[in-house]
């Protein structure tokens, strides 16, 4: 039981990349650690900045044959990175550079690969990006004991046990508490404060994996949830989460506190602040996530619990998704047709594509999907058994809160607001928090804005 006390003790802070995007950034970090040692922190960090996508951007000019254009961006992200280090770090600056060149050399290495083969197989896509943590990681290690703090720099890869799904690897729950154990607890109970990159894995054969973009929030999770921690807090650029996206609406206001189940709709379905499986691994284990703001510390920013009482407002927040396209599958086949929908979500299982909404009606199907990697052989088996109709450049807009199934009124005043915009999808009935809708890219902003107007201003 002592032990079990000790580790419940715990709390993992993770900085996402513009909490470590240059000097005075890392002061803050710095600031936020020291503040909580009597916690035991342990910290989990973002690469630095648009570390991420530039190092995206060289991979797609190495496929093309781009050599320069590859090299010049990973020149671009030394650049940076170096000017980071030098400001912060000064006479160390040089100890510190070394520690971390070796990873430039790894990118270069890399991109003179791809542009050679012309194709970036899944796992050296995973071991490319994954460079962006280890050297962010290794610089706010070297910024803590500058600060006089013991940090001690982990590998994700000898801790996040995952499958060998590249580029979406599952995590290995079991074999990540094992690890964790002997690598972050005894480490934190010993007074010091492991700092791991977020969003990197490992395969048990040691292969690098990644868990998608956004991955280093259920870095986190995975390990709150594994070393028992008495809270997670993720560390953003904005107070918390909003009622709507600060950037879209100006008027957006803080969330006090939200109930995992609000909080993971508005995840999936566009709220930035969250990756959308972040939460799952410690809401399970009763572990509550705060959201807060590495700038203004001084903000208590939102809360997420298991659950929430009803505060009488019927919306808690809207968000929505861009970059969304519409299947629609029309046939007279599926009249009266038993496992005419297993057969048509086959197809979509089978191409590994998720599928975000979906409306029917006696003769027609359509769907919504955000990732169009597979969808031309999608499209092509469907049409084996159906008309498809494809169109990009759609939106969802979700509104949430608590019990929105069960309140009346709510659905004629989102309708009064939207009234002068072309609805072209509707999901509500699924869920008793949810209730989405797809519209053109087009009109997303002055939507959520009216719509937003309506609930809370």
């Amino acid at each position: 039981m002592r032990g079990r006390e000790r580790a419940a003790r715990l709390i993992v802070q993770k900085f996402g990349g513009t909490s470590v995007e240059d000097s005075p950034a890392l002061e803050r970090v710095a600031a936020i650690v020291s503040r909580a040692l009597a916690q035991r922190p342990v910290v989990i960090v973002s690469a630095m900045g648009h570390t991420t996508d530039r190092l995206v951007q060289a991979l797609e000019c190495a496929v093309v044959g781009d050599e320069a254009g590859g090299l010049e961006r990973i020149a671009r992200i030394r650049r940076d990175t170096f000017s980071v280090v030098e400001q912060f770090f000064g006479r160390d600056a040089q100890r510190i550079g070394s520690q971390v060149e070796p990873h430039f050399v790894e990118l270069e290495r890399m991109v003179r690969a791809v542009t050679a083969l012309r194709l970036v197989p899944a796992a050296s896509r995973d071991q490319f990006l994954s460079q962006g943590e280890f050297i962010s990681s290794a610089i706010a290690t070297a910024a803590l004991v500058l600060y006089g703090m013991p940090a001690v720099l982990r590998d994700p890869r000898e801790i996040v046990i995952t499958d060998d799904r590249f580029g979406r690897a599952r995590p290995d729950q079991p074999e990540i508490e094992k690890r964790a154990r002997d690598q972050v607890t005894v480490l934190a109970e010993q007074g010091k404060i492991p700092v791991l990159g977020g969003f990197v894995g490992g395969t048990r054969s040691g292969q690098t994996t990644t868990l998608g973009r956004g991955g280093s929030d259920y870095s986190a999770a995975l390990v709150a949830a594994a070393v028992g921690a008495a809270a997670v807090e993720i560390w953003t650029d904005v107070d918390g989460m909003m009622t709507a996206d600060p950037q879209t609406v100006a008027g957006a206001r803080v969330i006090e506190r939200i109930s995992s189940e609000e909080a993971s709709e508005l995840a999936y379905f566009g709220a930035r602040v969250l990756h959308p499986l972040t939460l799952a691994p410690a809401i399970e284990k009763g572990i509550p996530v705060r959201v807060r703001n590495s700038r203004r510390p001084e903000v208590a920013g939102t809360e997420i619990l298991p659950t929430v009482p009803a505060d009488g407002h019927p919306i808690r927040s809207i968000a929505f998704k861009k970059g969304i396209t519409t299947v629609d599958i029309v046939t007279s086949r599926m009249l009266m047709a038993s496992g005419f929908l297993r057969r048509l979500f086959d197809v979509f299982a089978r191409h590994d594509t998720a599928v975000d909404m979906v409306a029917t009606s006696e003769i027609s199907v359509s769907v919504t999907v955000d990732d169009v990697a597979r969808l031309t052989e999608i499209r092509r088996e469907l049409e084996e058994i159906a008309s498809v109709e494809v169109a990009s450049g759609r939106a969802i807009v979700c509104l949430v809160g608590q019990n929105l199934k069960f309140t009346p009124g709510v659905a004629s005043r989102i309708f009064r607001a939207v009234e002068k915009v072309n609805v072209l999808m509707i999901s509500q009935g699924a869920s008793r928090r949810n209730f989405s809708f797809v519209i053109d890219e087009k009109d997303v902003e002055e939507t959520v804005r009216r719509l937003h107007q309506e609930f809370f201003e």
